[in-house]
């Protein structure tokens, strides 16, 4: 049960920093944001739900905010490191 919190937490930061208009993980999201907005509530709903079911009322909320919370604060680093690992690996552009 705590692999399914933990995962739907994940998930639903996941989720909503795809819909986020400054991501670049995903740029060809399109139409799709209404609908990854909606897929990650439901599983930050079914997150709090599973872990309020394994560790209780307060721990469980608590533990399934504080996975979110650490989800949603990596996620925008680790796509500023792919963005730089990515421009490393380009051919410099010279002007002239």
């Amino acid at each position: 049960m705590t692999a399914a919190w933990l995962l739907l937490s994940l998930l639903a930061a996941l989720g909503f920093y795809l819909a986020c208009a400054h991501q670049k993980l995903w740029p060809r999201r399109g139409g799709r944001v209404r609908a990854l907005r909606m897929a990650a509530g439901a599983c930050a709903l079914l997150a709090l739900l599973a872990a309020i079911a394994a560790l209780g009322v307060w721990a469980g909320v608590f533990a399934a905010l504080t996975a979110f919370m650490l989800a949603a604060v990596l996620l925008p680093y680790f796509d500023a490191w792919r963005q730089a690992r990515a421009a490393a690996h380009e051919e410099p552009r010279h002007v002239g």
